[in-house]
């Protein structure tokens, strides 16, 4: 199976492994043979796998300002821009779905927490934006 060679305090140990078996080893120094019994049996080293839990809250809408006549749709987290679904002039109401941005490999639908009419789309579709950038606005 393997061998070793030893040097200890001067001496020569020539150290082949002839079985391993649980706790069991079957060994051959300098052509005698030894049956070893390990005090544990040794285990196979894995790979660790990481297993996370879905996430127990659910998705925080996009918070406005409700006070105030503008509205500013801003980039929640860092991403590209998909599809863009309105347009300037566009009048939207709640819950309608204004563009999708893609982050780590998942698709975000961005919706409207307010009703309005879109005053100015600042992405493109292909564009990266960066966190609280601002992409609709709407008044």
């Amino acid at each position: 199976m393997k061998n070793f060679n030893f040097d200890i305090r001067d001496n020569s140990y020539n150290v082949r492994i002839l079985s391993h078996e649980g706790n069991i080893i079957e060994l051959e120094v300098n052509g005698t043979s030894y049956s070893v019994k390990m005090k544990e049996e040794t285990k196979k080293a894995k790979t660790p796998t990481l297993v996370r839990a879905a996430s127990k809250r659910p998705a925080e809408p996009l918070k406005v300002n409700p006070g105030s006549s503008k509205t500013k749709i801003v980039a929640p987290i860092p991403g590209v821009v998909l599809s863009i679904n309105v347009k300037v002039g566009d009048t939207i109401k709640v819950g309608d779905q204004l563009l999708v941005l893609e982050a780590m490999k998942m698709e975000n639908n961005i919706a409207s927490e307010k009703s309005g009419t879109v005053t100015a789309v600042n992405v493109s579709v292909g564009q990266q934006v960066l966190q609280n950038e601002v992409m609709i606005e709407l008044e």
